[in-house]
């Protein structure tokens, strides 16, 4: 077995999904499952999240892994499809897309299919990234309501661009613009991602779309998971394979960037960038060993980490339990010491990593 290993907590997944529910009490709940759900493991997750009502994914592989493991809820796709050809795929497998261009929609209409599938037409109201023009809005609305190969209740969407900054002038800027053109449709609207859910409860309309949220990460700038209610799923964890003493003014690691200012003792974590670690964790970032926080040392290494545990500690032995990230270790802080964000911390860890599912 793998030294590394991801714990997955169901019942804090489950948990989560409550936290949600309970924060937007008159909303359906479509759990976002993109990137292998975010780290934790795509078709056991979604196996866990019964009391949600869809789930969203971004390409039409991660659709069809779902259905392939027996997941028979509605299916989203958050990108739509990226050929004609994919539009018969969608309709066999009963997935509803997301229309933001040109290009879908008129493969849609012309395609020759012998049903209708489920349409989002996402609307660009400041992020820039994907979805039509608030000016063709109407346009592409009257087009889909028309169009043989749709179903009648077409869905509408947008996304926030500044959701975790509650203090962002942008974010009501794009809510006015979505609300004012949807103002005299009868459809079922979606704003909120995770951070939306928290900070803006007048955009939960009546489908929201947890991500982050839902796996225990805070999605809020300057707040940790317990800040608001919710429990982190997954722990990340490796052990103790040496223990040695540097004499001061020794170097450690690559580059020997960290050189210890007296004599001190090194654990030697088994887990480092090849395991998903990041390798920009600068010095000071904590490590739990035994349950105790430890400053990382040196670099990270491609499977290898040090930790400072000091001179005298006669507690830290080889074989002994190290968690990067987890309840007791917040994500989000492991995040600004690698000067990066919790989602990539999760998406990035790699097929060395053993996981285990808890619960």
């Amino acid at each position: 077995m793998a030294l590394a290993t991801a714990s997955i907590d169901f019942s804090a997944l489950e948990a989560n999904l409550a936290r949600v529910k309970a924060l937007a009490p008159q909303s359906k709940v479509m759990a976002v499952l993109k990137a292998n759900a975010y780290g934790h493991g795509l078709v056991k997750i979604a196996q866990r999240l019964a009391a949600a009502d869809a789930f969203a994914v971004a390409r039409i592989e991660e659709a069809l892994a779902l259905r392939t493991g027996g997941i028979t809820k509605p299916i989203v796709l958050l990108e739509g499809f990226f050929k004609a050809s994919d539009i018969e795929i969608m309709l066999a497998n009963n997935f509803q897309t997301i229309v933001h261009d040109e290009y879908q929609l008129e493969a849609l209409e012309k395609a020759h299919l012998s049903g209708q599938i489920k349409v989002w037409l996402k609307v660009d109201t400041g992020m820039h990234r994907l979805g039509i023009e608030p000016q063709q809005f109407e346009h592409f609305y009257q087009r889909l309501k028309q169009c043989d190969n749709a179903c009648a209740d077409v869905q509408l969407m947008t996304h926030f661009a500044c959701a975790d900054d509650a203090t962002n002038a942008y974010n009501n800027k794009q809510l006015t613009t979505f609300m004012t053109l949807v103002k005299d449709k009868e459809e079922a609207l979606c704003l909120a991602n995770s951070a939306a859910i928290i900070n803006y409860p007048q955009s939960h309309g009546q489908w929201v779309r947890p991500g982050l949220m839902m796996y225990g990460v805070s999605p809020v700038q300057g707040q940790v998971s317990a800040d608001i209610g919710l429990i982190p799923v997954m722990s990340l964890r490796s052990e103790v394979i040496a223990v040695r003493k540097v004499r001061q003014g020794e170097p450690v690691g690559y580059g020997g960037n960290w050189q210890a200012d007296k004599d001190t003792q090194l654990a030697v974590v088994a887990i480092g960038y090849g395991d998903g670690y990041p390798r920009h964790a600068g010095n000071g970032t904590p490590v739990l060993i035994n349950g105790v926080r430890y400053p990382l040392v040196g670099r990270v290494s491609m499977d290898m980490i040090t930790v400072d545990i000091g001179a005298d500690n006669q507690n830290v032995k080889v074989g002994d339990d190290a968690v990067m990230w987890g309840v007791h270790l917040p994500i989000e802080e492991i995040a600004e010491c690698a000067d990066t964000i919790p989602y990539e911390l999760l998406c990035n860890i790699t097929p060395r990593v053993s996981y285990e599912y808890l619960g």
